[in-house]
């Protein structure tokens, strides 16, 4: 061994093709997958794309760097399972570009955040966080309260991630900014047409203000994790599968 090391130490070309060829077995490695990825991905049912409004939501969060507190992977161990839910699904992060898992929990994993607290509380939290949780290290979030949503051309978002491989319809794209003044309207004239094309999307007007504010759609968001997937009927056709 030392005299392989003596010969790549002294030749340079031979040190340079050593560390191309680590460097490439390393790449294939990491990359092959990717070519099979959606096959290895188990299909779980009630999953969709994201509402606009939960996408802006979604946008917001990663903008104000909240991933990096606040995981979205609940492992399977127990403790984890008996205080946040059932462990996360693969399938749950197959329309995020990128997924949130992190792996940081300075806060408490929000996989499974969705309709555990009322859209007050989130307000109440993110406006003043130790109004709530005084041990809380999380800095305040009022100006999404008093920011306005800029969705003037939020089709293009839908766009970007539909060319992605995220599973928007034309229509999708074409009613996205209907949709996100629809999503905090329960009267609006559309209602029945967004809930088929998001079912289960919570309609209501989060922060309780007259204007459709940046606090709106990270609520939305909120809201909406860990919702979509019926566990109990997922734990009993995998099961039953097994059998």
């Amino acid at each position: 061994m030392s005299r392989l090391h003596d010969f790549m130490e002294k030749r340079s070309f031979a040190l340079l093709f050593g560390i191309l060829g680590v460097v490439s077995i390393g790449g294939l490695v990491e990359i092959a997958p990717l070519f099979y990825i959606d096959s290895t991905i188990e299909k779980v049912e009630g999953m969709r794309p994201y509402s606009p409004l939960e996408l802006a939501g979604r946008d917001i969060y990663v903008r104000e760097g909240c991933y990096l507190c606040h995981s979205q992977m609940i492992r399977p161990l127990r403790d984890e399972i008996e205080r946040y839910g059932h462990y996360s699904l693969a399938a749950e992060s197959m329309y995020d570009h990128p997924f949130q898992w992190s792996s940081k929990r300075t806060g408490p994993d929000v996989a499974r955040v969705g309709g555990k607290y009322s859209d007050e509380w989130h307000v109440g939290h993110l406006s003043a966080p130790r109004s709530l949780v005084p041990d809380s290290v999380m800095p305040p979030y009022k100006f999404l309260l008093e920011t306005k949503l800029d969705y003037a051309r939020y089709d293009r978002n839908l766009l970007a991630n539909k060319r992605l491989g995220v599973p928007y319809t034309d229509e999708m794209v074409a009613l996205a900014i209907s949709d996100i003044e629809t999503q905090v309207d329960p009267d609006a004239d559309d209602f029945d047409g967004f809930m088929a094309r998001y079912p289960k999307a919570v309609v209501r007007n989060f922060d309780g203000t007259d204007e459709i504010t940046e606090m709106d759609a990270i609520i939305a968001y909120m809201q909406m994790l860990g919702t979509l997937v019926d566990f109990d009927e997922y734990q009993a056709e995998t099961h039953g599968n097994e059998r």
